[in-house]
């Protein structure tokens, strides 16, 4: 267990960083939020390339995988958009809406129980976000994109569910990075930036960040079940306000501590009754 839950803190302060990556490449103005999206796919493929068996080919023939690979190729492309100019700490506790849209999607599409409690608990993180975004009150428009970021992947944690039994965890995780790849690579293709030693580090770490976070993700789940390592997944807006601290001296302000607080209790709440 302990080896687990140590897998899973690197690998929720992994996928932050390399979000940060992506945020210092975009909001530096070094490159478009198309060509982060876009790279982070085509270099997660290769990286991950090893590690997957060949009869994962087979599966690009499903019609299914490409809708799934839709949905998280939208998710990852609106939140860059949201990253050029939003703190690290308050695109994060809006994207979480995405958990609330996947249990709603979970209860009408795939027929899972719904509890009063956790309905009840899931209303009030969908509370959170609205305090951190506070639309038509001063929160920023921007944020609006890491909304819809967090509605695509609530909708892409819905399909990965239907679709669960189609493939191992590798064998999916290549799909969906094969085919975002696919997806986005006129737009990567069109805006390619100039290369500098800075921009090929960036890109390489955000790709890198993000593919190693969720592999070690795959090996905590494999080692301990997940409802028991569910909680841990709100670690990611802890990493995220720490980033953000430490490389743009950026802190949430009283709004925001409110969301977070909101958010992170109802997850951990929500996660708990898994137990």
């Amino acid at each position: 267990m302990l080896q687990a839950v140590l897998l899973m803190f690197a690998a929720m302060s992994m996928i932050p960083a390399g979000d940060l990556c992506g945020k210092l490449l975009t909001g530096g103005g070094l490159a478009a939020p198309a060509f982060v999206a876009w790279s982070r796919f085509a270099i997660g493929t290769l990286l991950i390339l090893p590690f997957v068996p060949r009869r994962a080919y087979t599966l690009l023939r499903d019609p299914r995988l490409w809708l799934r690979a839709g949905l998280l190729t939208g998710g990852i492309f609106s939140i860059q958009f949201a990253l050029q100019t939003e703190p690290l700490a308050n695109v994060f506790a809006a994207f979480f809406i995405g958990p609330i849209v996947s249990y709603v999607l979970s209860v009408l599409l795939l027929r899972e129980q719904a509890t009063l409690l956790r309905s009840l608990l899931m209303a009030l993180g969908f509370l959170g976000v609205l305090i951190v975004v506070r639309p038509g009150l001063g929160g920023s428009v921007n944020l609006m994109w890491a909304l819809l970021a967090g509605c695509f992947y609530g909708c892409f944690l819905t399909s990965s569910r239907w679709l669960a039994h189609v493939g191992s965890p590798l064998e999916l995780s290549l799909t969906q990075l094969l085919l975002s790849a696919v997806l986005m690579l006129p737009l990567g293709l069109s805006s390619l930036p100039e290369f500098t030693p800075s921009t090929a580090a960036l890109t390489v770490g955000s790709a890198a960040f993000s593919m190693t976070g969720n592999l070690l993700l795959l090996f905590a789940y494999a080692r301990v079940q997940a409802v028991k390592l569910a909680p841990m997944v709100y670690f990611q807006l802890v990493a995220a306000v720490g980033l953000g601290w430490a490389v743009f001296s950026d802190l949430p302000d009283l709004w925001t501590w409110a969301g977070l607080t909101v958010v992170l209790s109802a997850g951990l709440a929500s996660a708990a009754l898994r137990r």
